[in-house]
């Protein structure tokens, strides 16, 4: 099984935030905490630093995305929710064989900042054997 890849958007900043000067945008922070404990834990993620997710009106923004599964953006996550909530989601999508983590199985930040969620690529639609419907004229 691949690991699970963490985006997380390491512009996103929160207003009035009083540890941006000196610790840098809340995105940034959590980054480094969700990287920190995944490499203590040895836990099945990577862990990506994303420029922007473009959910700038709900910072901070973290996603989960694997070959094969269905892509999740979250929004809404305070600084201070922790990289242990980050981390955690990560390794319930990952158990997950779509990626469709059962609602009472989800901590409440993946409850209550859901932004999107995409359909997995379809890999064999790009193959030459089964090509793309033509579009309707």
């Amino acid at each position: 099984m691949e690991p699970t890849t963490i985006h997380i958007c390491v512009t996103c900043r929160v207003t009035d935030d009083p540890l941006e000067a000196e610790q840098g945008r809340a995105g940034a922070r959590l980054h480094r905490e969700v990287a920190k404990l995944a490499e203590e834990r040895g836990a099945a993620v990577r862990v990506v630093p994303v420029e922007c997710l473009s959910v700038c009106k709900r910072p901070v923004t973290v996603g989960y995305a694997a070959p094969g599964k269905w892509t999740y953006v979250y929004g809404d996550f305070p600084p201070e929710v922790g990289a242990e909530t980050v981390i955690n989601g990560a390794l319930l999508y990952r158990e997950a064989p779509d990626g469709l983590i059962p609602w009472r199985q989800r901590p409440d930040m993946l409850k209550k900042g859901v932004i999107s969620r995409s359909p997995p690529l379809a890999a064999a639609a790009a193959s030459p054997e089964s090509p793309l419907p033509e579009a309707a004229e």
